[in-house]
């Protein structure tokens, strides 16, 4: 059981959760400061959007294995994954699915009746993504979105309501992680020219999905700055947009120089710019909370 659990966490990358994770930071940060929340309701609300969080990424990375199982089993990149090669059994993985997406629901109904109504139309967001590719190439854009509803699940789990400096995050978030995967899904360009899916670069080339990147990390900074004039950030808030800034130049720099560089652009870049973004508005939030 201990092994099954290891290869499933390997499978939806579990790691990577800290993606998403410390943008729903950022907004239980801001929210709760807003509702003037007090210690034990902070750390109660934190611990079910962690388990939200949990369950919600389980359940969409354990559901796109499924439903991209006959493309990884072609793909030499994919080839080994667990939930191709047998480690896993198919059963296992549609129960892992099942358990995450009940898990989610629950959590969902603990937190507050919006985030109860919202649960099942998240899940569908969520599942809807893994079929995108084959019939639409904005299928980078919907997995943004996907990664964009963590702030939008924090602020509902504090607030109750979604204020407008929270879609301006969530958006931000969307775009970002459109243009890294933008990024990401020129590993596979002929591979999905192979198997005529719609990704942009199988579309449209690589140039064009280099600029495209770009265009949308310009506005993921761009929707960001609009989160923190929005929230009545202060200075440091500010500061941390322009270093996030800087974090994408430098990505976008790595690609551009080395597509060999795609992984260390995807993985460690993209990891530290939610943690860096998360440092600057804590320090933010508690200077205006002295």
């Amino acid at each position: 059981m201990l092994e099954k659990l290891k290869l499933l966490g390997y499978l939806v990358a579990i790691e990577h959760t800290i993606f998403s994770g410390m943008f729903i930071l950022i907004a239980l940060v801001v929210a709760g400061l807003q509702a003037h929340l007090g210690f034990v309701e902070g750390v109660q609300t934190l611990f079910l959007c962690a388990l939200a969080l949990l369950f919600a990424r389980n359940f969409a990375m354990g559901f796109n294995r499924l439903a991209d199982r006959k493309f990884d089993i072609k793909n030499e990149r994919t080839k080994n994954r667990p939930s191709v090669d047998g480690r896993i059994s198919l059963t296992t993985l549609r129960v892992f699915c099942v358990a995450n997406a009940l898990g989610f629901v629950g959590v969902s109904y603990a937190i507050n009746a919006l985030a109860f109504k919202l649960s099942l139309p998240f899940l569908a967001i969520l599942a809807g993504y893994s079929y995108m590719k084959r019939f639409s190439y904005l299928a980078h854009l919907v997995l943004g979105v996907c990664l964009g509803l963590a702030p939008i699940a924090g602020v509902v789990a504090v607030l109750g309501t979604i204020p407008l400096w929270s879609l301006w995050l969530a958006l931000g978030v969307a775009f970002w992680v459109a243009g890294f995967d933008l990024l990401y899904s020129l590993q596979d360009m002929e591979f999905d020219k192979q198997e005529g899916l719609y990704s942009v670069p199988a579309i449209f080339g690589a140039q064009t999905t280099l600029w495209v990147s770009r265009a949308c990390h310009i506005l993921a900074v761009l929707f960001w700055a609009l989160f923190a004039k929005s929230a009545h950030l202060g200075g440091v808030a500010w500061l941390g947009v322009g270093v996030c800034l800087m974090i994408l130049i430098y990505e976008q720099w790595l690609v551009l120089k080395d597509f060999r560089n795609i992984p260390k652009a995807f993985f460690v870049t993209n990891g530290y710019l939610g943690v860096v973004f998360l440092g600057f508005i804590v320090v933010d939030r508690g200077l205006a909370w002295i």
